[in-house]
């Protein structure tokens, strides 16, 4: 298989992942739209309550790009303060880990079945059947594009160009960090980053280590969606951004000389590289979401007197 083809078919595998995440979201956004603006500006008084509605949502539309997005448009619009914005963008780093964990299942004999009837579902004028059809057809998108980057790792990485890479992120990480954030800026999904990280490491191509930086560096990617919202907006907006992009980098720092003791405390709870990454991000999330959470105020006054 040319390098042509093999990128060609990694651009068509991608381009499912993200349009199986969107169709999947908008079903779930149709039923809960109103409901997720309700929580997010009703129930976020307190950084710990902001924190449980952050993961709440977040699990429910399966983007924390979309999260941030519509919390920098409600304090742009006044209905949320800066200071409540932060627990939500806590609880939707660890709402976002959801999708990974869920990826790893292996669900291959029911691929298409939740393809086929989410297909037919579609076609419902009534919101209820056509939102489940919208989740059915967008959760198989995102199984059949996972296969497809299983597939084209091998192929992929007998390129040289892409063995020097994978050489590079397995033994520099801070390399790895910089993939992943600059992928995931680009193609404005983590989950998207994370999953191609999979695919090599599930064929011994990349260590679990340099995997585990890739995935450090899809969290900082991920800011750009936010910042990006906040242009042009209020100065609370930009506030709330600009918190979202520290909060990222200083987890990411603390963290990075800590990856080999996360790397073999996830290999004790899996043993299969997929979900060893999976867990790697569900832990790194909630333990820098937790060390966050109690100094809220003090981090907001820090971002305030940055970019105040």
């Amino acid at each position: 298989m040319g390098l042509f083809s093999i990128i060609t078919l990694l651009a068509v595998y991608l381009a499912i992942f993200l349009i199986g995440m969107t169709v999947m979201r908008s079903g779930l956004l149709q039923l809960s739209e109103e409901r997720t603006k309700g929580y997010l500006t009703k129930f976020t008084d307190m950084p710990w309550k902001g924190l449980l509605i952050g993961i709440l949502i977040t699990g429910l539309l399966q983007s924390s790009s979309a999260v941030m997005v519509i919390t920098v448009g409600l304090v742009a619009a006044g209905y949320l303060t800066f200071y409540q914005s932060i627990g939500i963008m806590l609880g939707s780093n660890i709402g976002s880990t959801f999708i990974t964990e869920l990826i790893t299942i292996d669900i291959s004999q029911l691929i298409f079945p939740m393809l086929i009837i989410g297909f037919i579902f579609l076609f419902s004028k009534k919101k209820l059947p056509f939102s489940f059809g919208s989740s059915l057809f967008g959760l198989g998108c995102l199984f059949v594009a996972m296969n497809g980057f299983e597939s084209l790792a091998i192929p992929l990485a007998g390129f040289p160009s892409v063995q020097d890479m994978l050489a590079m992120t397995n033994d520099h990480h801070l390399f790895g960090v910089g993939i992943g954030t600059l992928l995931t800026a680009i193609i404005q999904s983590s989950s998207a980053t994370t999953g191609i990280s999979m695919s090599f490491l599930n064929n011994d191509l990349l260590s679990l280590s340099a995997g585990i930086a890739i995935m450090l560096g899809a969290n900082i990617g991920t800011c750009v969606t936010a910042y990006l919202a906040s242009i042009g907006s209020i100065r609370e907006a930009k506030l709330t951004a600009y918190a979202h992009i520290w909060l990222n980098v200083i987890g990411v720092a603390v963290f990075f000389p800590l990856i080999p003791w996360l790397g073999g405390f996830v290999s004790m709870l899996a043993s299969s590289g997929d979900v060893q990454l999976a867990h790697s991000s569900l832990i790194f999330n909630v333990i820098s979401s937790a060390l966050a959470l109690p100094f809220v105020r003090p981090f907001a006054r820090f971002v305030e007197r940055v970019h105040g």
